[in-house]
Parts: structure tokens; sequence; C-alpha cells
């Protein structure tokens, strides 16, 4: 979970997003919350996390502002909460943007850079959540996204003038792409170079397991380890599918609606005739004249045109779709050919056509009943597609109207269903045998969007239409299960940690050894008989580099150690600890692998615009003058992890 919010904060996104504060507004209009935007300098009741030049940032915009971003991030991440944004760095980041926003904007102004009201306008039309059906700005969704979230227009403009003034400043920088190839080389160099050593495992399980744990030992390890034995956030749902079946009886076409749909399309059912026509268009008569001739004189259609630097094609169609395709004249001049015929010069809508008649096909007309099954099939989508979309709106609109879920199930006579308490992998924890329900991922993914309170909500379950009504039914905050029901869980942790403390202290005693200068192989078996018996390890930085999972741990190590020197690493799952010894390091040399060299200044071009941009906010930010306040930054993040209480209703 944190390393999904280290990766999001650094990655591109994360700089994106620190910057461009218009994408945070954009999102949030779009997903219906839009409290997370600046409505003012400090605070007039609460105190101050900092100030940026004159201004101060207060304690309220930073929890609205965190809140806010934490809620979008929960988009990607449904499990999401509060006291996971902190420890992932969310709050840091979120103070940082706010501050780097407001030195940008402050210096932006001090150079004379102005923020155009034509230009906010264009931003805030540009944002989907405030376009109506037609595509374009309403201004009475604005209106109403205002009242609702307590927000004034002069608070939004503001922002997306603060935002579009990053934008004027940083944009410049953040396109640099362009590195000297001296300064490339070190870097590919460092590609090259290879490392030697050995890795020793010191497993878990090779460790005495003890005495059964006593029962302090297990409260104690349980009270420490809360998390461990803790059932995450799960939400009851309630919800009523719709499905094409349930108006299969209003969508089955009746016999005279098939006769009507037969009668109507009558040409499409009538006996016809197909040609397949290869043609030409030139656009000079007289050129059209010289195909022509070196076709009669035996050369083929394709070939003559593709010597005059043209080129035929083929269409298979019936005479009324020729005429519509190109032209009357055209298909009275090629549905009068025969078979092989050559025709043309004869004047298009554009230059003059030379064609060869190639086939012809006669497609004998079908009866209304030869046609009734296809009919009834068309009929029967249309019917089935205005069913459900009657259905859907008549659904819109009341959920407009404010009718809650058991209203609009009772008015559409729906069959209203509820599930235990889901988590947001859409398994009930309590029951062992639970297992997602593919169908139902649509309706739990809903829900865990929404909030205690918010209106139902339509949500699409598949290709054929169907759809359901879900809502919110409540609730269950995450909370530790009791002691009782853990139990036999918690002896096991415990006796497996003890195992992995005591696998830690003879891999201290083994890197003791070696640092003085003991072989790795020597210090395994001196310091616990049976031990496996170390491993070679060996590899390229740019091997490293080309591994789409990411640098293996041990080999990551390796090359952040000091040659002829040993470390510890903890096995993945507290399977045992790792000993790990540098051997060798034989250093790279790019200067004779241009190509190498090359790839590594492109690598480079990718973010050099990014740092150049942090470097460049950093310097702003010096000039301007920004002062954090560490301890009541503190205390904001101990406010807002209280807002995420873990007590179960």
């Amino acid at each position: 979970m944190l390393s999904f919010f280290r990766r999001l904060i650094n990655s591109k996104v994360g700089v994106i997003v620190t910057f461009v504060v218009l994408g945070i507004i954009a999102l949030a209009f779009a997903a219906g919350d839009v409290t997370g935007l600046r409505q003012g300098g400090g605070s007039v009741l609460g105190s101050n996390v900092g100030t940026v030049g004159k201004v101060a940032v207060g304690d309220a915009e930073v929890k609205q502002r965190a809140t806010s971003e934490m809620e979008a991030y929960r988009q990607q991440q449904p499990t999401l909460d509060m006291a996971q944004y902190i420890a992932g760095g969310g709050v840091d980041a979120t103070v940082e943007r706010i501050m780097s926003g407001l030195a940008l904007q402050q210096f932006g102004a001090s150079q004379g850079l102005v923020v155009s009201k034509r230009l906010i306008d264009g931003q805030l039309a540009s944002i989907p959540g405030l376009q109506g059906v037609d595509g374009k700005f309403d201004q009475k969704i604005y209106e109403r996204l205002l009242a609702e979230r307590r927000l004034t227009d002069a608070g939004i403009r503001a922002d997306i003038a603060n935002s579009t003034m990053a934008g004027f400043l940083i944009a410049p920088t953040s396109g640099a792409s362009q590195v000297p190839q001296s300064l490339a080389l070190p870097y590919a160099s460092l590609l090259l170079e290879k490392r030697e050593g050995q890795i020793g495992f010191i497993p878990t399980k090779a460790m005495n397991a003890g005495a059964a744990p006593t029962d302090a030992e297990l409260q104690g390890w349980y009270k420490g380890h809360l998390a461990l034995y803790t059932t995450p956030e799960r939400r009851i749902i309630r919800y009523a599918v719709v499905t094409p079946d349930q108006v299969k009886a209003s969508a089955t076409p009746s016999a005279a609606e098939i006769a009507a749909a037969y009668n109507a399309d009558k040409a499409k059912y009538s006996a016809t005739e197909k040609r397949a026509v290869t043609q030409v268009t030139v656009l000079d008569q007289n050129a059209a004249n010289q195909l022509a001739a070196k076709v009669k004189g035996g050369a083929s259609l394709a070939d003559a045109a593709k010597a005059a630097g043209l080129e035929a094609r083929t269409v298979t169609l019936d005479r009324a779709a020729y005429a519509q395709q190109a032209s009357a004249d055209l298909a009275s001049a090629f549905f009068g050919a025969a078979k092989g015929a050559l025709v043309g010069p004869v004047k298009g809508t554009i230059g003059f056509v030379v064609a060869r008649v190639d086939s012809i096909e006669q497609v004998a007309g079908k009866s209304l009943a030869e046609a009734t099954p296809e009919i009834t099939k068309a009929l029967t989508e249309q019917k089935t597609v205005a069913a459900l979309g009657k259905i859907h709106d008549a659904l819109d609109d009341s959920i407009a109207n404010n009718s809650n879920f058991g209203e609009l199930v009772n008015d559409q006579k729906l069959s209203a269903q509820a599930t235990a308490p889901l988590t947001a992998g859409g398994v009930n924890p309590e029951d062992a045998a639970s297992k997602p329900d593919a169908k139902l991922a649509p309706v739990v993914q809903a829900a865990f969007q929404a909030e205690e309170g918010d209106q139902p909500q339509l949500v699409q379950l598949g290709q054929d239409g169907s759809f359901a009504v879900v809502a919110l039914d409540r609730i269950v905050r995450a909370a530790p299960r009791p002691l009782a029901q853990v139990r036999d869980a918690v002896a096991r942790d415990f006796t497996i940690d003890r195992a992995r403390k005591a696998a830690r202290q003879v891999a201290v005693d083994v890197l003791a050894k070696v640092n003085k200068g003991t072989a790795l192989a020597e210090a395994l078996s001196s310091t616990k008989p049976g031990l496996p018996a170390p491993q070679p390890l060996a590899s390229s930085r740019a091997q490293l580099a080309a591994n789409p999972q990411g640098a293996p741990p041990a080999l990551a190590l390796l090359f952040s150690m000091a040659n002829g020197t040993a470390k510890m690493l903890e096995a993945p799952q507290q399977g045992g600890w790792f000993v790990i010894k540098l051997n060798k390091i034989i250093p790279g040399d790019a200067t004779k692998q241009p190509g190498v060299v090359a790839a590594t200044r492109t690598d480079l071009g990718r973010v050099v615009g990014r740092e150049y941009v942090e470097q460049f906010t950093n310097a702003v930010k010096r000039a301007v003058g920004v002062k954090k306040n560490a301890a009541e930054i503190a205390k904001v993040k101990a406010d807002l992890s209280g807002q995420s209480g873990s007590a179960q209703p």
C-alpha cells in the first residue's frame, strides 16, 4: 500500500499534479467533489502550517485539500484510508503542492505575468464535469456544484489563475530534453559496471521454534500488531439489477410490427443484381481516352492505371447502392453493360471513369416469411434498447428528484438485494468460502466510491445493456478482530517472529565474522552447522535496469556496497536473512560504445525536464520565501488520522 503512494507521489503523474493544480480541480468536478479547492489565505480561527511570502497557509485548507486528494486517489486504490495516505507521505506532498503553487503564482506576478479572464473561462469550459449533454459549458451545473460544495466563483477562478500561472513558468522548463554527451558518458559507463560476490541464506525454518507462547506473550504480540488482525473496511450494498430478460415480454415484436418493417424496407428484400466493377477515375478526359485505348489494346485495367500513376479499385454493389455512392449515369452505364465489357470514359462527379464489369450476381429476394427471423432479431434488439433506456431514464429522473433506493425499486417494480459486508475486492472476510463475483464488481466499485448518505447510482453491468441501481447501505469501519477469534494465527505469527529474530542473530554473527576477514562459507558453517552453502552473485547495472520487474533486492544491495564489505538483507515473507559479500567491482567504460552513450542521453532526456522544474521551483521558493511550521503540520496529520477512526459501529 505504501509503495503505491511513493510511486504515485514521485511519478511523472505526481509531478504534474504537484504543479498543475487544474488537473485536480477537473478531477474533483468530474467526481462531484471540489471540497479541496483553495478558498482563501490563512486560517482565521485555526493555525497556519506555514507562509509563502506574506501569504499564510491555513491548517483548514491543508485538511480540505488532503481529504479531497485522498478521495481522488481512492478511485485507483479503493481500500485506501487517511492513515495510509498520511503514512505514505500524502499530507506532506499536499503541503508541498500548495506552497509550490503559491510561490510560483507570486513569482510570476512579480515578473509581470497575467492570467486573463478569457483564459480562465476557457479552462472552466474544458472541465468535463461542467459540460451539459451538448458538450458545452453549463452555467447551471457550475452554479449547483458551487452551492453544494460551498465554494465561490471567485475562489475557483483564483485557483485556475494560480495553476495557469504555474504552467506559464514551468512549461518551457519541463519540455527540456537535451543532455550533452559529456554528462551522459559517466552514466553510460556506470551502466556497464559489473559486480561479483556471494550470497548466504539463514532460513527462519532452520531455527528452533522454542516453547509454546504464553498468554502474556500472545497478548503483547496481539496488541503490538493489531494491523495484522484487522478486518479491512467493508460495505453493505443494496442493489437492483435491470437486464434484457426483464423486458423480454415488451421487447418481442408482434406480427404486425414485423410486417410493417418488411414493407417499409421492401427494396432490401426484393430480388436484385450485384456487380463487381473495377474502375479508375481520371481527372482529364484525354488521359481517360488514352487509358481506355490501352485496355482495348490488350493491357489489363490495373496495369494500365499503374503505368499512368493511377490506382484501380474494385467495388461490389447493387444498382441503387452504386447510384448513391457514385451517380445515376454511372450506374446506368455499368449495369447496362455485359460481363467483361469495358465501359467509359463516363463523366463522373469528379473526372472521368473507365471501368470493367468483372462479375454479375443475381440475388434472390426474400418473402415476408423468409425475412421474419432477420427482422425479428433486429426489432427485438431495438425494442430491448428502448425498454431498458426508458427504465434507465425514469430512474435517472427519480434520482434527480431525490428519490431513495426503496422508492426507486418500488416505482419500477425491481427486485432489491443486499450484500453481506464486502471488502473493496468483493469478498466477505467473515465467510471462508466467500469469493469475488465478477458480475458484481462494478456494483462493489461504485459503492466504494460513495459515502453514506449519497444518492443511489446507476451502474452499467454489461455490453447487453444491463445495469444496476446501487446504494451504499452502511460502512463497516476497519476494526481488529478479538484475540479469541484469531488466537491460533497470533500464536503462529509469534512463533515465526521468534524464529525470525533468532535467524537474524545468526546473520548478525555471520556478518561480523565476514567483515573481519572470514570467508562467507566458513562463517556460515562455524556459526550454525547445517546452513546452506553460499551461492555466487553477479550482474551488471545494465542487466538490473533492463529487468521490467525491477532489480532483485539482493542485486540492488550488491550495487550499493563498498568493495570487500558484507551486508544483511531480510528475505521476503519473514523467510530468513541473506548475508551478501561483494568481492569484485569491474568498472565500465562506454567511450568505445557510442550506442550505449546515445541511449543513455535519450533516457536522461526524458527526466531532465522534471529535474529542471524541481530546481527552478526550489529557486522560486527561496526567492519568495517559504517557511513551514513542522508542529502544525504534525497536528494536521493527527487531526486527519482521528477523522478515519477504526471504531466499528
